[in-house]
């Protein structure tokens, strides 16, 4: 089963209505190694897509409903992470998350791209400074 598949499937029965039979495009397979935090940042990816973008995973909802399921999706990511005890991954996930809504508040959502990229990295067994570091000269940040 596909990881997104799988965020699918733990998205649970309140959302299934509105399931992809297939969903498609994995984003992190090839910058993450461990499946447990791709897992987490699909999830996460897929709750950003459905307040900022196209779903991967899911279709049908109106606007309220997909900005609700946006927000299931990031909690069920982040609780993932806390469940595990991982709190510098939780923290650099909630720091994408307030980036990523500060870049769009801001009309300068094409930053994202580079704050996920960032995001990733640092999750990946390599490591990296993370979203916040990457934001720093680009993004007035608090």
């Amino acid at each position: 089963m596909s990881i997104l598949a799988e965020v699918v499937e733990a998205a649970g029965p309140a959302l299934a209505a509105h399931a992809v039979a297939d969903p498609r495009g994995e984003r992190f397979a090839g910058t993450v190694e461990d499946r447990a935090r791709q897992f987490v940042l699909e999830a996460v990816y897929e709750g950003y897509l459905m307040h900022y973008g196209t779903s991967r995973a899911f279709d049908g909802m109106d606007d309220d409903l997909r900005l609700l399921a946006g927000d299931a999706l990031y909690a069920l990511g982040l609780a993932r992470l806390a469940g595990a005890g991982d709190v510098a991954a939780v923290a650099e996930l909630s720091d994408l998350i307030s980036l990523s809504a500060q870049a769009h508040a801001s009309g300068r959502g094409e930053l994202t791209e580079g704050l996920w990229d960032a995001t990733a990295q640092a999750l990946s067994a390599a490591g990296g400074p993370g979203a916040r570091a990457w934001a720093r000269d680009r993004l007035a940040t608090p």
